[in-house]
């Protein structure tokens, strides 16, 4: 089904228009399974990152590996005001579980984050790396899986309707 709305995305000619007028490259927007695999790859490392403007850091990767850039932009957006909070303790927590070390309690306030970064600099970016990688390989694969899998289940229910 996904897969069906993007091809209908794709073939749009008001993309089409718009990816003229701008002079935007269309295998920027392309969505086939590739492009749209490596895309939520690209945005879902991106977005367990503790950084600000991740959009940019999508953006930044462009010149290095072909991918659909709204989609990542899109699935860097899984990071945000409502969500960070808790990711960002979940990192802390796995990486002080990684590195074997005590967690401080944490208390959500910029003061408390001023004085004690230092102690929660390391485990957070610990956890960071760990959720970046795994997450991001994780959703790259099952993009791919559901992909293939969708594609199996339309030849097989066009196998069976001409029968």
């Amino acid at each position: 089904m996904i897969r069906k709305f993007f091809k209908n995305i794709n073939a749009s000619e008001k993309l089409k228009a718009f990816t003229d007028k701008y002079n935007i490259p269309m295998e920027y927007l392309s969505a086939n399974r590739k492009m749209v695999s490596k895309g939520v790859l690209i945005g879902l490392f991106i977005a367990f990152i503790p950084m600000p403007m991740q959009m940019l850091a999508v953006v930044a990767v462009i010149p290095f590996t072909r991918f659909n850039v709204p989609i990542a932009i899109s699935i860097c957006w899984l990071s945000n005001p409502f969500t960070m909070p808790a990711m960002y303790y979940m990192e802390y927590l796995t990486g002080s579980f990684i590195l074997g070390m005590e967690t401080t309690p944490v208390e959500m306030t910029l003061e408390w984050f001023g004085e004690n970064i230092k102690n929660i600099f390391v485990p957070l970016y610990v956890g960071t790396a760990f959720y970046s990688v795994f997450g991001s390989l994780l959703g790259y694969f099952l993009v791919n899986h559901f992909w293939r899998s969708s594609i199996k289940k339309d030849k097989k229910s066009r196998k069976n309707s001409k029968n």
